[in-house]
């Protein structure tokens, strides 16, 4: 298994590179953004992975082994074969693919060429819990953060059920903070996003007058506060 290719690149294409290695011309397969990284003339290094068929024997290559992580997982997807992973990689950092499949974000993958909506469901699901944000706290799992957040914003007086479509929201509009498993920074968007949908409500309610309490824009302004 060759697992990484230092030496001269003698030529860059569209898809593809050679690089001399001891005076053999190794060709790899990579993303956009690892061929522009690579010049002409100059020595380079590459991460590779090499993926052998029965007629055939193909490298790939990353910036670095954390590419070439999330493309191998990408792999034990089925129906993803290598130039499909090498696609998502294409479109997105390694990071962003982590967030997008431990948040369930399947329209981050849809954005991919190739991958229909049917498609970016079935990876979301197959990856769940194979991709985790390298900042996430290890041994945080996303329903023991949602506990201790449901539990604290219906301890400031909020029904569970307001409450959790707040938190659905809320993290799905930030899902790299969802990611962290950070409870405190996830009750801080959460409330903050309930004193700004108070806020519109009663911009919207002025001319008929108030539909809300008025102090509930106040306690949850006061709470975002308090929490910052």
């Amino acid at each position: 298994m060759i697992s990484s290719l230092r030496g001269t690149v003698t030529h860059v294409g569209l898809h593809s590179a050679v690089i001399d290695v001891n005076g053999f011309g190794m060709q790899v397969q990579a993303t956009p953004q690892t061929l522009a990284g690579l010049r002409t003339g100059e020595e380079a290094s590459v991460a590779t992975a090499m993926i052998v068929r029965e007629d055939s024997m193909t490298l790939f290559g990353f910036e670095d082994a954390d590419q070439r992580e999330v493309f191998e997982t990408l792999l034990a997807v089925s129906g993803v074969g290598p130039r499909l992973a090498l696609a998502v990689l294409a479109v997105h950092t390694p990071d962003a693919v982590r967030i997008a499949a431990s948040s369930g974000d399947d329209k981050a993958f849809s954005k991919v060429p190739g991958i229909g909506p049917k498609g970016a469901r079935r990876i979301v699901l197959e990856l769940a819990g194979k991709l985790v944000p390298l900042e996430a706290k290890p041994g945080v799992s996303a329903q023991s953060w949602q506990g201790q957040v449901l539990t604290a914003m219906m301890g400031l007086g909020w029904s569970e059920k307001d409450a959790g479509a707040a938190i659905d929201a809320a993290v799905a509009e930030a899902p790299e903070v969802a990611a962290t498993g950070d409870v405190g920074q996830i009750l801080k968007l959460t409330l903050r996003r309930l004193g700004q949908d108070g806020a519109r409500s009663s911009a919207r309610s002025t001319t008929r007058g108030p539909r809300t309490p008025a102090g509930a824009a106040g306690r949850v302004q006061a709470d975002a506060e308090v929490g910052a």
